[in-house]
């Protein structure tokens, strides 16, 4: 085990784990609402340091980042543990069970990600990141020093002093936003406040984008996409949002979102953000448009081209795209 950063002694061999907004009192021998963090003898360790559930080479656009290399390939790797908990997990083997696991080291997981023929970095993603974090940490560190890209597919619920720590070596980042703060309460844990501090505080400082899964009946209103759109909108439009198309898992099994459930919020959204795209829908046109001429940019097809960029603007208008290429 790795003794863990970001916590406080309490008393009694108690702890106050500080990394999350969750701040869980553990006491000796148990774990936070994490599952990976533990108190042993008034110390906190982090049970999953070096422990890897699954190791692939995805396109990047499965993360998803569209406006990040587009077309390119990145190493994705995770571990297990979450500190949310979400009825609805896509990936809820990895988040909320303890999954077969493979003992590596961070020099071994960059060997990995340079032994990966058109790979551009390292994706922590599958599980939640963020609760692996002294892992991520000392990884992202390493992988920048051998010119790797670091990417966070997060649900953003962090603490800011660990964020501040991490983001100098992040070079991209997905957060969920799962709907407005009931949704929270009531489907996952946690709040919507902290999410929102959390993309706040990365923008400007790394790339970002946003995805926004959408459940019938639960955060698909009119007005809860509206506020959502309108919120993003309000750190800067141009911050891509995807609305992703929900599918009955783990704990949840209502029926899939209607195909015109997700072409609606799309319309809603777009009043406030100038990138909004689809996920999980056979068929919709996921290419990158123009906010002000319209002219197709980046191709999204069997294979990814970007068709209407160059020095990072719209090669019809001259408008200044949000794409790092």
């Amino acid at each position: 085990m790795h003794e863990a950063l970001y916590y406080e002694k309490a008393g009694n061999g108690d702890v106050n784990c500080l990394l999350c907004p969750a701040h869980c009192h553990i006491m000796q021998d148990k774990v936070g609402a994490c599952g990976v963090r533990k108190n042993m003898d008034g110390i906190l360790y982090t049970e999953n340091y070096g422990r890897v559930s699954a190791l692939a080479l995805d396109s990047i656009e499965k993360k998803p980042l569209f406006h990040f290399y587009p077309g390119s390939y990145i190493l994705s790797v995770s571990s297990y543990g979450c500190n949310l908990k979400c009825k609805f997990c896509q990936n809820w083997e990895l988040s909320q069970e303890k999954p077969d696991i493979e003992e590596l080291t961070v020099d071994k997981v960059i060997e990995a990600a340079k032994e990966c023929r058109g790979n551009i970095g390292i994706a922590y993603t599958y599980n939640e990141p963020l609760v692996w974090y002294e892992f991520v940490l000392d990884t992202a560190k390493k992988a920048k020093e051998n010119g790797l890209a670091n990417v966070l597919v997060t649900n953003g619920f962090i603490e800011e002093q660990p964020l501040i720590e991490l983001l100098p070596y992040i070079s991209a980042m997905n957060v969920d936003i799962k709907g407005d703060n009931e949704f929270y309460k009531k489907i996952c844990g946690g709040n919507i406040g902290s999410v929102r501090k959390t993309i706040a505080r990365s923008y400007g400082r790394t790339h970002i984008e946003v995805t926004y899964l959408i459940i019938p009946g639960l955060n698909d209103s009119e007005s809860q996409i509206n506020d959502m759109a309108k919120w993003l909108s309000s750190v800067d439009r141009d911050i891509p949002l995807h609305l992703s198309r929900y599918y009955p898992q783990y704990k949840m099994t209502r029926p899939e979102t209607p195909v015109e459930t997700m072409l609606t919020a799309r319309d809603t959204a777009k009043q406030y953000l100038d990138y909004v795209y689809i996920g999980n829908v056979y068929g919709t046109d996921d290419g990158t448009y123009c906010p002000e001429c319209h002219s197709l940019l980046v191709e999204r097809g069997y294979k990814k081209k970007i068709v209407g960029i160059k020095d990072g603007q719209c090669t019809n208008c001259g408008y200044k795209i949000n794409m790092i290429m």
